[in-house]
């Protein structure tokens, strides 16, 4: 099945809980979002508590050593970050990122498929924390980590 991308909307978000939202996602039902294309990053599993995105960065993201941006460390990282908080989320709550914190840990050739898998902390009424790592997937390699503080909202808000 093709991808497709696009905004579902502020109705469609506040209308499902987070996982419910994430889970039409991956069901094809609700678009992903427009800059995973661009970055080459997809939703490959979602539970509450648990979310898991792939990508694979391409020549379009070096930086000028070579190897990949550091901002597609930070893309990826934050993608999952902030779904995982998400998925905690109930019908008519939504998240934004407050803070996210991103180590490199080592150079990611284009085309190295790689794997992130972010897991909820807590996750209150006002704010929700996340922890994530960036893997090889062919070599299970640690490549970056990272942490989020998300603002949790109403849909009033």
């Amino acid at each position: 099945m093709s991808e497709t991308h696009g905004v579902a909307g502020r109705d469609a978000l506040l209308a499902r809980s987070g996982i419910e939202f994430l889970q039409g996602i991956l069901a094809g039902e609700l678009p992903a979002p427009p800059m995973a294309g661009h970055m080459g990053l997809r939703l490959i599993e979602a539970e509450k508590g648990r979310v898991v995105f792939e990508g694979t960065p391409t020549e379009n993201h070096l930086n000028p050593m070579g190897v990949t941006h550091g901002g597609w460390f930070g893309t990826i990282l934050d993608s999952a970050l902030g779904c995982v908080v998400m998925s905690m989320l109930p019908q008519g709550s939504f998240y934004t990122t407050l803070e996210y914190k991103v180590n490199l840990i080592r150079a990611i050739a284009p085309g190295r498929q790689m794997r992130a898998i972010a897991t909820a902390g807590h996750i209150g009424r006002s704010t929700g924390v996340a922890t994530a790592e960036l893997v090889g997937v062919e070599d299970g390699r640690l490549y970056g980590q990272g942490s989020t503080t998300c603002l949790v909202m109403r849909g009033a808000d």
